[in-house]
């Protein structure tokens, strides 16, 4: 399987809005690997299953293939070295534009529920549910360290965290309202109301991943970085003799 990479924590941003069928964003310069990516404090661990090898471990001065040590000369050492380097430079910079990217959805879910006209209290309990909501995907980002916490399922749960916690709070107050209209005889009003509320998840999706598209050129600034990782891995080969394709990049 093909995935993006390295935007462990970018793959987060489709949660604010439900289930995706792609990517609301994605890295001008195509970066894509076959491998997940796993941190570990004195290494970096690249896993897949299918075509060998299999799991990759590189380390300062160290690469590993699938269990066996390759054997590296001083230009491999350094390139190695250069490439360990690099992830660990980048690593924090893909943090902070998903950290970005969270309070662009959240601040985007407040001003489109304000479009709702709900009740103070029922926007108070909107506005802490977002927080709090907020502040955990923030913390999974943080302390995140595989690409594997970040595979669809996981991103669909989280989705669907989201939506058990925020659609009653806003259907409720769209069907009180409802309530309240057709008992005053105003039928279109409540007709309106609860079509709004059936149709919320759906009007809601496409204008925040407009909102989202104001990171893309932080995405993109993160392209140069991965085009030297991708050009600094060649020459480099698994402990078979075989050429490493840890990522690719094709450039923009």
């Amino acid at each position: 399987m093909r995935t993006r990479f390295p935007l462990m924590a970018l793959a987060m941003l489709a949660i604010t809005v439900g289930p995706a069928s792609a990517d609301p964003l994605a890295l001008h310069c195509d970066a894509s690997s076959s491998y997940d990516l796993t941190v570990r404090s004195d290494r970096w661990v690249f896993d897949r299953t299918g075509a060998a090898p299999n799991r990759v471990e590189i380390g300062p001065g160290m690469l590993l293939t699938d269990g066996v040590p390759v054997r590296l000369n001083a230009e491999d050492r350094d390139r190695v070295a250069l490439f360990e380097r690099g992830l660990r430079a980048l690593l924090p910079r893909v943090r902070q534009v998903a950290r970005h990217g969270v309070d662009l959805a959240a601040q985007a879910l407040r001003e489109e529920a304000s479009r709702l006209q709900l009740a103070p209290a029922t926007r108070e309990a909107l506005d802490q549910r977002i927080a709090v909501d907020a502040g955990v995907l923030r913390r999974r980002i943080d302390t995140s360290q595989s690409t594997h916490d970040w595979h669809a399922d996981a991103v669909r749960q989280l989705g669907n965290q989201f939506a058990a916690d925020l659609s009653p709070i806003v259907a409720g107050d769209l069907g009180q309202q409802a309530l309240q209209a057709a008992m005053s005889g105003d039928l279109d009003t409540a007709a309106r109301l609860r079509d709004q509320a059936a149709d919320l998840a759906t009007t809601l999706r496409p204008r925040i991943e407009r909102r989202l598209q104001a990171l893309q050129p932080q995405v993109d600034a993160l392209c140069p970085s991965v085009e030297r990782l991708a050009a600094l891995q060649q020459g480099l080969r698994d402990a078979q003799g075989r050429p490493l394709r840890l990522l690719e990049a094709t450039g923009r």
